[in-house]
């Protein structure tokens, strides 16, 4: 038994039509189409021996009956089942518009014979609704195949095929348009592909396309709402401006009573009503169903839809829906109303991270009404700050704060919270510690003070202000301040039941995981709570997820798992948004950089490092945010031999920033290159102390890999063969590949200093297989030797070889040009290359380092007197 049960025009006779041609079955297939509210037992059953008389085993077995007056329809069931009891081939009998049938009597015959044919009857029912003939029993046998309305309903690219047949192309953008609007119903498709066909601008029709378009609506009036009694369409109308509707809610619009019922009943007809809930108590409508309903209204009943949504936004406020109440009050065009509503539960709104549900709503307000009323102006601040538009964000505070004076009195109160609320958040993206605190402090003021706070927000307000204080002291740096504040924050979220601000504080505590802890295990661990958290509330597209996935980014590219790691970094990027969150931005734009230097694409990180401090120009306090990733920009910039922009860029920071330990690192690489191991260890030396930290401790075993390199350089053998040692035992706690890959060591210091490592053997051998089989850039290691015996950062071209062996003489730029048929420009760009390449910073300075690596000849002996 198959039941094909969906709307009218989902299709259900073009399946089973097709499925009878594409199979080959129409000779042992019987068709029989029930006529609209047939009642006529006999006729039914004459169709259906008629039908199974024309199929090769029914022209056998089957014996003609004619009408005749008081024929019993049972006898006639019995008898067909006499007659197909020889039955050895399969046929199939398929009832389409089955429920038509409006014999009580018939349909329990049909239930007779349903249950008692022969293994080889197969049965088919097309039908708009189910049908009471005790089919639970063949479900329970599994004898019961059920295609419903979701299996009929069109794809996206079977939308796309629909349009193609009939000589329609359409734009991706309008097909996906056209798909949703009908919501892959079928005959909504073909009416759409019939009046799209010779359409001067398919786009516009599209974003138009609806139930009130003409085809579609005499398909819907003719066959769903024409058929309804006076009671249903009533009902049908007056609940149209609902997107969803309850029984409760029905009864209250239309004035009557049992609404729920009439829904039940609509649902279980299809008759495109859709049950929301599994207690199947709240309802929708089909979108172009729900469309031909307005339409409707409008024509018979203009005047009563304002006083419809004012009931409506009553109802929705009394039982806890807020976003609906504003939605209906401005539907009926009262604008003080929603305002008053949505400023009211803006506070929980933003707790429960609905900033894209408020940006929807303040766009149904008229233009002026954010400019005009101090308590919206607030929530269109805090809208440009989801936004990323800061300086909107302060321009609209700054005209809610002089709005002030036009509040009622009473609304006061509720204006301050907000001012405070949006304020703090503020704060917090422009990195303004003094400013955040301040605000956090105010509204924890608030939020103990009972007849302050906005009612049952206390709490929140106090786990908003802890959590934000938290985040704002991590940016700057404060993280033993940070952690606790986080840890209360996210306790009393959780305490409360708000997810969203839980997920905030879960999301920066992950960081400071990250920074802090050693091996990545804890921060990993947070990162993917988080990203649970965000993918069952679906925010998994918010910025602070994206530090979530960072964290678990960082972890990989520090194991040299790059290609995973570059995953997650791609997925972080995803959740950026223009200027929204710069500080997470810029933690985001961090790990890039990271994953570029691994991967040594060096360019991309001086690319990515443009962005970066493009970020930090909007915070008040930009410094340790950028810090990070400028030190990652004087590693690539090392690695590529452009030691003078790398000296350029550390004269350019200040003491406190090269005083830091991811400065010191990179210091220390720029010297060694340099041919200066004596400074390199110097720069060093506060972060091997511990008196310049570096977050996470994974540098710490790139900065004892360079120690051991300096101090080979030195000469100082056991020193190297120390700091590899503690640069080892640091690297296996994490499986830190990469530390050894940023400046990879000549394997042969490495093998030297590691060699008798015999318990972190795998690792030692993982890292040798990695190392380049002769150094390059950034290789400082090799058997000892006295400084100046370094290899050039970068081999030099034969231009600029050429160029470099008249440095030494008394020819000046323009008399060398000369000599060598090359302009001026030319030979400056050369010495400017030259100079960064041997590290040196002027003409003299080249010489002497290029002599002391044997690209010039010794400088001559003075003669004897």
């Amino acid at each position: 038994m198959t039941v094909v049960s969906a709307p009218p025009g989902s299709g259900k006779s073009v399946l089973l039509r097709s499925w009878i041609g594409e199979a080959g079955l129409k000779d042992s297939t019987g068709w029989v189409s029930v006529g609209r509210d047939d009642r006529d037992p006999q006729r039914f059953w004459l169709s259906v021996l008629g039908a199974l008389r024309k199929t090769s085993a029914g022209s056998r077995l089957v014996r003609e009956l004619t009408a005749a007056p008081n024929r019993d329809g049972w006898a006639v069931v019995e008898r067909l089942l006499e007659d197909l009891a020889p039955l050895r081939d399969r046929l199939w009998l398929v009832l389409d518009d089955v429920h038509e049938l409006g014999s009580a009597d018939a349909l329990a015959q049909l239930e007779l014979l349903l249950m008692r044919g022969p293994e080889e009857l197969r049965f088919v029912l097309a039908t708009r609704h189910d049908l009471r003939l005790g089919l639970h029993r063949l479900r329970l046998e599994g004898e019961l195949t059920e295609i419903r309305a979701a299996h009929l309903r069109f794809s996206l690219a079977e939308a796309g095929e629909l349009f193609a047949a009939a000589g329609v192309e359409l734009p991706s953008a309008a097909l996906t348009l056209l798909h949703a609007r009908t919501e892959g119903w079928a005959a909504g498709l073909r009416l759409a592909a019939l009046s799209l066909a010779g359409h001067r601008d398919p786009e516009r029709f599209a974003a138009e396309f609806s139930g009130s378009e003409r085809t579609v609506a005499e398909y819907l009036l003719a066959e769903v709402l024409e058929r309804q009694s006076e009671e249903v369409r009533r009902l049908l109308l007056r609940t149209s401006i609902l997107e969803q509707v309850n029984g409760e809610l029905a009864d209250l619009l239309t004035g009557d009573e049992g609404g729920e019922r009439v829904l039940q009943e609509l649902e279980e007809a299809n008759a495109f009503v859709a049950a929301m809930d599994v207690a199947r108590s709240w309802f929708r409508y089909h979108q172009l169903f729900a469309d031909l309903l307005q339409l409707e209204l409008r024509r018979s009943a203009p005047d009563e839809i304002a006083a419809l949504h004012r009931t409506a936004t009553q109802w929705y406020m009394n039982n806890g829906y807020p976003v609906e109440a504003v939605r209906h009050a401005q539907a009926a065009q009262d604008w003080v109303s929603a305002a008053h509503l949505l400023a009211d539960h803006w506070p929980g709104l933003q707790l429960d991270g609905q900033a894209a549900t408020v940006h929807a709503l303040l766009g149904k307000f008229p233009a002026a009404a954010c400019t005009a009323h101090a308590e919206l102006a607030v929530l269109a601040a805090a809208d440009e700050l989801t936004a990323g538009s800061l300086a909107q964000a302060e321009w609209f505070l700054g005209l809610a704060a002089r709005g002030t004076v036009s509040v009622s009195a009473d609304r006061r109160g509720q204006l301050d919270v907000l001012l405070s609320m949006v304020r703090l958040l503020l704060a917090r993206q422009r990195m303004n510690l003094p400013g955040a605190a301040e605000e956090a402090q105010r509204l924890r003021v608030v939020a103990d003070a009972s007849d302050r706070a906005p009612p049952g927000l206390s709490e929140e307000l106090r786990a908003l202000a802890l959590i934000n204080l938290g985040i704002t002291e991590y940016w700057g740096g404060r993280l033993a301040e940070a952690e606790p504040h986080l840890e209360l924050g996210i306790t009393l979220a959780r305490r409360i039941a708000r997810p969203y601000l839980e997920f905030l504080g879960l999301a920066h505590r992950t960081s400071i995981a990250s920074v802090r802890s050693s091996p990545y295990a804890l921060a990993e661990e947070r990162a993917r709570q988080t990203i649970e958290l965000a993918r069952r509330h679906g925010w998994t597209d918010e910025p602070a997820v994206g530090i979530a996935y960072i964290g678990l980014a960082a972890g990989l590219i520090w194991r040299r798992q790059l290609e995973e790691a570059a995953e997650w970094v791609r997925r972080a990027e995803g959740t950026l948004r223009a200027e929204a969150e710069p500080t997470t931005a810029i933690a985001i734009r961090y790990v890039r950089a990271l994953l570029e230097l691994a991967r040594g694409r060096d360019q991309e990180v001086l690319a990515t490092f443009q962005a970066t401090e493009r970020l930090s120009r909007l915070l008040d306090a930009p410094d340790w945010p950028l810090m990070r990733t400028r030190a990652l920009r004087l590693h690539a910039l090392v690695r590529l031999g452009e030691t003078g922009r790398a000296e350029q860029d550390i004269a350019a920071i200040d003491d406190q920033g090269r005083a830091s330990g991811e400065i010191r690192m990179a210091l220390a690489a720029l010297r060694i290159t340099q041919d200066d191991p004596t400074a390199a260890t110097a720069a060093l030396a506060p972060v091997l102390d511990g008196a310049a930290p570096v977050p996470p401790t994974t540098w710490l075993a790139h900065a004892w890999l360079l120690e051991a390199m300096a101090r080979d350089a030195l000469g100082d053998r056991a020193a190297a063969r120390d700091a590899m040692r503690r640069a080892l035992d640091i690297a296996k706690l994490d499986g830190a590949l990469t530390a050894f890959l940023f400046h990879p060591p000549a394997r042969e210091l490495f093998d030297r200093c590691a060699w008798d490592r015999s318990e972190q053997a795998a690792l030692v051998a993982e890292i040798r297989s990695l190392l380049p089989a002769e150094a390059k850039l950034g290789v400082y290691g090799g058997s000892a030797r006295p400084a100046g015996s370094f290899r050039l950062v970068d081999p030099l071209s034969k231009s600029e070889v050429r160029v470099l062996r008249y440095l030494p003489t008394n020819l000046s730029t323009p008399e060398i040009a000369r000599e060598l048929s090359l302009s001026v420009h030319t030979v400056r760009t050369h010495v400017r290359h030259l100079s960064a390449k041997l590290g040196a910073h002027g003409r003299a300075e080249a010489v002497v380092r290029a002599r002391a690596r044997g690209l010039l000849a010794p400088s001559p002996s003075p003669r004897a007197p």
